[in-house]
């Protein structure tokens, strides 16, 4: 089964069934989050696909991807977990994950513009990232397992000259909108149990190549520690790191320029598109 969330019009938006390619059907909740918040989501989603009309499918041509999650009580994103990256960036294998948080306004849908504001080191991040199902609350890593809903694609743009400005990387990491998720959330029989390649491109050049395989810390073991110090709930997001390849691991380090696309792909569960916008201030901060 594979979910999304749809704008159907300015201000509103559906969570949808994806029912073919390019093809979603609208079910009776705001958003994916919002469905995930009835025990009952799977089922919902089976009787509203068996009694609907093939008159009710909105085409992709006809709807527009929002942010998967738009509503998410938790983003939290795990930094350095792809044993390649922690080497590029010159650090060891850790002990534990180094975590942050991000906002539910730093999302933004699979074709969105993304448009930075006063960054001139804007750099990509391609990952995969794991949908809660369940309620968790100092879980082990079974019970973790069992309240994924599902995977998607994000990718943790980050500004890394306002990451690097202290120790703690929050003020690169949350710029509003900023952080494409999508298209749709793939239930773990849709992708194996999230035994994927991540793939990231720039400009059609593919720059990112990783295997979950490789994770320090897998989707499992990552909600379960979590879940140790803050409780995780229907409809949170948690981001599993980056791959190597990142622009400011490379020699020289290389970052976005205005109107660079980028492109984040997962076989399985789909692939983001966002062209990048960059505007500096009129005033100096």
């Amino acid at each position: 089964m594979k979910l999304a969330t749809l704008r159907t019009g300015a201000q509103t938006t559906t969570a949808a069934l994806a029912v073919g390619p390019d093809a979603y059907l609208p079910l009776p909740a705001g958003d994916v989050g919002a469905l995930l918040r009835d025990p009952a989501w799977r089922e919902v989603a089976r009787e509203t696909a068996a009694r609907a009309a093939r008159s009710a499918v909105v085409q992709a041509a006809a709807g527009d991807l929002a942010p998967l999650l738009p509503q998410a009580g938790k983003v939290i994103c795990c930094g350095l977990n792809y044993a390649d990256h922690i080497r590029e960036m010159g650090r060891e294998l850790p002990e534990y994950p180094t975590l942050f948080a991000k906002f539910a306004d730093t999302l933004a849908g699979a074709a969105d513009e993304v448009v930075v504001h006063g960054s001139e080191r804007v750099d990509w991040e391609a990952e995969l990232a794991v949908v809660v199902g369940g309620t968790l609350t100092r879980a082990d890593e079974a019970e973790a397992a069992a309240a994924i809903a599902g995977y998607t694609v994000a990718n943790d743009v980050s500004m890394r000259d306002w990451q690097n400005r202290t120790l703690q990387w929050f003020q690169g990491k949350a710029f509003d909108a900023t952080t494409p998720v999508g298209p749709v959330m793939a239930t773990p029989d849709e992708v194996g149990g999230a035994n994927v390649e991540v793939r990231g491109y720039v400009n059609g050049e593919l720059v990112q190549r990783g295997h979950t395989s490789t994770l320090v810390f897998g989707p499992a073991r990552l909600l379960a520690y979590i879940s140790r110090f803050t409780t995780l709930r229907p409809g949170d997001l948690v981001l599993t790191g980056t791959p190597g390849g990142v622009g400011m691991g490379m020699t020289p380090p290389r970052f976005l320029a205005d109107g660079d696309v980028i492109t984040t792909e997962i076989d399985g569960i789909g692939r983001l598109e966002n062209r990048v916008s960059i505007r500096q201030p009129a005033l100096q901060d």
